[in-house]
């Protein structure tokens, strides 16, 4: 008895260093996760300071003045897009034609998450919507209408792709969005791509000997996969209409809509 009383001290010290050696163990976890870790910011470009900034007066007056008449009822419009698309690459061209009367699908690659071991996490909604972004920051989410394995190029006048700089590399990766623009290309049909999304045309081996433009700092990309390029607002080659920035968005939505009315 005297012998088990005596032994109670020693295994509470022991226990008191397990417990202060886990805390040290914590505090250095914890002091490395926050050298990993950058200082949050959020900084984004709302959609009213894009439209009233100096110089972009007719990007303001392209979406408040009236639409008057339904240049695009009966036209079908694909919008292929994935998480990390410019949001007003996405819901400016949507919002004008859908305005002309034109029906518009949003399609986008069947969810497909990372393995776990990448450290990643979704929410529930990533599969039923994709992630919109300004200037790199994410800022909201759309509700996508059916997946790139279920779209039918027969089903549509054009295809249009917006720009985001993960938007593109998403798509690119997805054989069936691939697949997709390479039919669409056969189809002779109208293949719009804007801001980024011209690698998306790169990667599906479609830009040889095509006159386009594209953001800046992918215009060398577009070089090499055979593409003649020059820095304009819209450049319209046969099927193929790019553009190059969400300033452009007006020019670009109107070379759609008058692509389609001469077919």
């Amino acid at each position: 008895m005297l012998a088990s009383l005596l032994s109670v001290p020693a295994i509470v010290h022991v226990n008191a260093q397990v417990k202060v050696k886990a805390e040290q163990v914590k505090l250095h976890e914890l002091d490395v996760m926050n050298q990993l870790t950058t200082a949050t910011a959020v900084v984004n470009m709302p959609v009213s300071q894009l439209l009233n900034a100096p110089g972009n007066e007719a990007l303001r007056a392209f979406f408040f003045t009236p639409v008057k008449e339904k240049t695009l009822q009966g036209k079908r419009i694909a919008v292929i897009a994935a998480d990390g698309f410019e949001e007003i690459e996405l819901t400016g061209p949507v919002w004008y034609f859908r305005q002309l009367g034109a029906r518009v699908d949003i399609v986008a690659p069947k969810f497909n998450p990372a393995p776990e071991r990448f450290g990643l996490s979704y929410p529930e909604m990533s599969k039923t919507h994709i992630m919109a972004i300004q200037y790199l920051q994410p800022v909201g989410w759309i509700k996508f209408d059916l997946t790139a394995d279920q779209a039918k190029v027969s089903d549509y006048d054009a295809v249009f792709i917006p720009g985001g700089a993960w938007n593109p590399d998403n798509l690119r990766y997805d054989k069936d969005v691939i697949k997709f623009i390479q039919d669409f290309s056969g189809s002779k049909k109208l293949i719009a791509a804007i801001c980024h999304a011209p690698v998306v045309l790169a990667s599906a081996d479609i830009l040889k000997g095509r006159k386009l433009t594209g953001y800046w700092n992918i215009q060398v990309d577009l070089k090499n996969a055979g593409g003649i390029v020059t820095d304009e607002p819209v450049v319209t080659d046969g099927n193929i209409i790019t553009s190059r920035h969400p300033i452009d968005v007006a020019d670009f939505s109107r070379a759609v809509e008058n692509w389609l009315l001469k077919k």
